[in-house]
């Protein structure tokens, strides 16, 4: 059985792309009375924890929405606070490369981010590349209407240089120029804080995707709770439009 006191997977049938919506460090911080920022940092490191319960499980990919194409519209101070806690990220994780297992990419049109961020992401990426652990894909400035508009505008030109025909752009072929490109889609999505809304979040990806919405603020969530949300996902019956019976 499975609950929250002991959970017994099938290890035979763990999903192998977790997409998580990251949700509540804000409101965790408000309600231990701290500065917005401590959230955030707060909310990092359950992402490094929840990404080692993640690959000693055998999970192959966790893409966690970050900072939407949105946050922008947040306050200066909390903004700044995010983009400060990201250089202390990517700078721990480049100081530890050789130590980790984990290969780390950025989705998102990083473009917008400050120049030493985007440098900090391609020496990151570059020392992990042939990492051969979990792949923690980390979305930046990243909306997934904003994914597919770049996508079509790279697929648009193509087609009027000539390099492709209509008949060409199957879903594969879309597939091939998003920012996850390569990478099998999730089959399972995370939201926390009880927010149950998708926020412009892998839009295309997550198509066939099981959700699964947890009341716990993103700072106090678990491996245990990832555990109990892998549970429910091998315990639903997945018939993508088709019929098991």
């Amino acid at each position: 059985m499975g609950t929250k006191d002991k959970i017994e997977l099938d290890m035979e049938n763990i999903p192998q792309h977790i997409a998580i919506i990251m949700d509540g460090n804000g409101r965790w911080a408000k309600k231990k009375r701290l500065m917005k920022k401590l959230g955030h940092k707060a909310g990092a490191d359950v992402l490094e924890k929840i990404t080692n319960v993640a690959r000693d499980l055998g999970v192959m990919h966790i893409t966690a929405y970050a900072f939407s194409t949105e946050n922008w519209k947040r306050s200066e101070e909390e903004v700044a606070g995010i983009m400060d806690l990201l250089r202390h990220y990517l700078k721990d994780h480049i100081r530890n490369a050789r130590k980790r297992s984990i290969k780390i990419d950025v989705i998102g049109d990083v473009t917008r981010l400050d120049e030493d961020i985007q440098q900090q992401i391609l020496t990151l990426k570059e020392l992990t590349k042939d990492k051969p652990g979990i792949n923690l894909h980390i979305a930046l400035n990243y909306g997934g209407r904003n994914e597919l508009l770049r996508a079509i505008k790279k697929i648009a030109q193509k087609s009027n240089d000539g390099e492709i025909a209509p008949d060409d752009i199957t879903e594969d072929y879309i597939s091939s120029h998003l920012d996850t490109a390569g990478v099998p889609d999730p089959e399972l999505l995370i939201r926390t804080s009880g927010e149950e809304r998708i926020s412009n979040f892998l839009l295309w990806q997550i198509a066939y995707s099981e959700f699964n919405f947890s009341d716990k603020l993103w700072p106090d969530y678990t491996g245990e709770d990832l555990k109990q949300a892998i549970w429910e996902y091998q315990n639903r019956d997945r018939r993508f439009g088709g019929r098991n019976s």
